[in-house]
């Protein structure tokens, strides 16, 4: 293992971020002498992130801490292709005032991570719209285009996935590649960025920018890559039972944000504590050692910095508050998650059970698994185990708080109410 002088990627190395580096000698040199620019790139391809993409957020973090400067590239031209790598199929195609309503929705989140302005070392979010929609095709084709080879672009295993499984990549999507290539020289020209970063699935896209900066004239360019990650069980990061685990407050709340890392693996722990959170490598070496029921804590631990990273220090504390008097106390906690419904819904026959867990909350994702965790035992209303899956809830199941309490197993809580 490499022992570097600079910071960035000495922090990097120990908190386990780094998989790939193109010239680690050149790179750490460059980190120790001079004031770097990176860029990492982002497609928005949804209104908001998932915690899948935290760990590219956590790495311009680190950045920008240790007294460089952090490039958030939105995509805004690049999703209108659509990154094929690794997909089975093609991503479906967005218009341009979707993909501008995604970044503006997106934005939202890294200002919780980083620090923008017009300063020498504050980050700064730059769409690569800005030059991409404008190109002239035939001069692009003619002064980017002839510096690609066909055959060595279907040697990345990017393509070849798609190829080997004889899938279709289309035309369309082949010019991914060329077009982020094509980021990286115009992001080392207009902002001196000599750096790209991303998950390892992107080292084929990166080099490439690399050799086209390279091939048009830019400064030295380098690429860095983090391992791709997923949890001990081999679930992807970024999902949980109910869905993606989305960065957007108005998406996911920050309980069910807090929850999602409150149920880490206990082999996860200390991996997630050095990549999500920003606690002291001594204290994650502290925390490491601990076992047993103390491990719950540990986990305590980690959502609740996870959350306030994202949320807030007050919105993750009162994230564990509630996840505390739920569980330990049993009590009624006003911060769950409330699903509203019309007062009328109540009345006469009420709603089904199953509907109520399935359809209105979302808590499981068919009447059909509802169906199967009653037979197991797995659902309560008000804390009562439900028996009987053609159980209605009406107005006499509401609590003295007006609300009725559904549960899927010891963890996920919905409050009904009634409006």
């Amino acid at each position: 293992m490499s022992t570097f002088r600079s910071d960035f990627l000495r922090i990097l190395q120990e908190r386990g971020f780094i998989h790939q580096i193109s010239d680690e000698d050149g790179l750490d040199k460059l980190f120790a002498t001079e004031t770097v620019t990176a860029y990492i790139g982002f497609d928005p391809t949804a209104p908001s992130l998932h915690a899948g993409g935290l760990i590219q957020i956590m790495m311009l973090h680190w950045l920008q801490a240790t007294g460089h400067r952090a490039i958030s590239l939105m995509g805004g031209g690049t999703g209108m292709v659509g990154d094929p790598s690794f997909k089975d199929d093609a991503r479906q195609l967005m218009t341009v005032d979707t993909i501008q309503a995604n970044i503006d929705s997106i934005k939202k989140v890294f200002s919780n991570y980083l620090t923008y302005g017009e300063g020498p070392r504050d980050a700064r979010m730059i769409n690569n719209a800005d030059w991409l929609r404008g190109l002239n095709y035939l001069e692009f084709l003619r002064d980017v285009g002839r510096h690609f080879s066909v055959n060595r672009m279907l040697s990345f295993d990017s393509v070849k996935t798609r190829l080997d499984r004889e899938q279709s990549l289309s035309f369309l999507e082949f010019n991914y590649m060329i077009l982020q290539a094509y980021d990286f020289v115009e992001l080392a020209r207009r902002y001196d960025c000599r750096l790209q970063m991303g998950g390892s699935d992107q080292w084929g896209n990166i080099v490439n920018g690399i050799d086209l900066g390279h091939r048009m004239g830019t400064k030295q360019l380098f690429a860095l890559t983090s391992p791709l990650l997923t949890t001990s069980s081999g679930a992807k990061m970024g999902k949980s039972l109910s869905g993606a685990v989305w960065l957007n407050a108005d998406m996911l709340g920050a309980y069910e944000f807090w929850q999602y890392w409150r149920n880490t693996e206990d082999a996860d722990v200390t991996r997630f504590l050095k990549l999500y959170t920003t606690l002291p490598m001594d204290e994650i070496a502290r925390l490491s050692q601990l076992g047993g029921s103390e491990i719950n804590e540990v986990k305590k631990i980690l959502a609740t910095e996870v959350t306030a990273l994202l949320h807030g220090r007050a919105a993750a504390d009162a994230a564990a508050e509630t996840a505390r008097k739920t569980f330990e106390e049993g009590a009624l906690a006003a911060d769950l998650p409330t699903v509203e419904l019309p007062a009328s819904a109540l009345h006469g026959d009420g709603i089904g059970v199953l509907s109520a867990f399935a359809e209105i909350t979302g808590l499981l994702a068919s009447n059909g698994e509802a169906r199967r965790q009653i037979k197991s035992g797995g659902l309560r209303v008000n804390d009562v185990v439900v028996t009987d899956d053609k159980m209605m809830l009406t107005q006499a199941d509401l609590t003295p708080e007006g609300v009725i309490k559904l549960s899927f197993g010891k963890k996920k809580h919905v409050l009904l109410k009634p409006v």
